[in-house]
């Protein structure tokens, strides 16, 4: 058995709005025996995870599965090892190192003191 990520993508709209276009991309372990396995299963999660509800306004909210958009081989299972990359590029440099610094504090902030 292998080990693969797979990127699935929804597509997120509700009823009576004015946002811009919501995507999700979602990063799953999978694991197949090969990649177009790795691939089916991933649809397979994705249209099964579909899904449509009222949100508190009672407006209804859709999660409408796109499709898979990359499989990646994880060659070993180990700690520190990476597991997906992508490359940004802005023309807002200082804030997006002022975001990636601001997620960081949130996530220290949010954690409970280890005695």
């Amino acid at each position: 058995m292998n080990w693969y990520i797979a990127k699935i993508v929804f597509n997120i709209s509700a009823e009576n709005t004015t946002h811009k276009p919501q995507f999700d991309e979602q990063l799953r372990l999978i694991a197949a025996e090969s990649r177009e396995e790795a691939f089916y299963k991933a649809r397979t999660l994705g249209l099964r995870e579909e899904d449509t509800f009222l949100n508190d306004n009672h407006n209804k909210v859709k999660w409408e599965f796109i499709n898979v958009t990359e499989i990646v081989p994880v060659k070993n299972l180990e700690d520190g090892i990476e597991l997906y990359s992508q490359i940004y590029e802005t023309d807002e440099a200082k804030a997006y190192i002022h975001n990636a610094h601001q997620k960081a504090i949130f996530i220290r902030m949010s954690e409970k003191p280890v005695f």
